[in-house]
């Protein structure tokens, strides 16, 4: 069976903003999620202290490999968590994120919230999903 997305949106606002308030999918074959992924180097150490735009593109791009592991794509995203040190400072570099999710088509059920800290003190922003395929 094929997959099938349906978007579930009673308001258009959100999808102004690039996601959708849910997303109803059938016929998945295959589900992934992934863990939080920050602006950590291939040898784990935190990159970019401080440049929430940096650490937000280097996020998308740990994200998306552990996606193309799984031979999926931001396309793919049916859902995304955004936790974040400081959600002022996100909303000012969030086209970084919007222009990602935009060109591969995504529009995934988003949530941001804005957390004291996390795993690491130098790290901004995490990026957590639900991929289906």
């Amino acid at each position: 069976m094929a997959l099938e997305r349906t978007a579930i949106d009673p308001w258009q606002w959100s999808v102004e903003l690039g996601y959708r308030q849910g997303e109803l999918v059938s016929g998945q074959t295959r589900t992934l999620f992934l863990s939080g992924q920050a602006a950590m180097s291939g040898e784990g150490k935190p990159q970019h202290a401080g440049d929430m735009a940096a650490q937000l593109a280097l996020s998308l791009d740990n994200l998306e490999a552990v996606l193309a592991g799984a031979g999926m794509t931001l396309a793919h995203l049916v859902r995304l968590n955004v936790h974040t040190t400081d959600v002022d400072l996100l909303f000012a570099h969030y086209g970084v994120l919007a222009a990602r999710l935009g060109a591969a088509g995504a529009a995934p059920a988003t949530t941001m919230l804005g957390v004291s800290r996390l795993a690491l003190p130098d790290l901004m922003v995490e990026l957590e999903g639900t991929a289906v395929a």
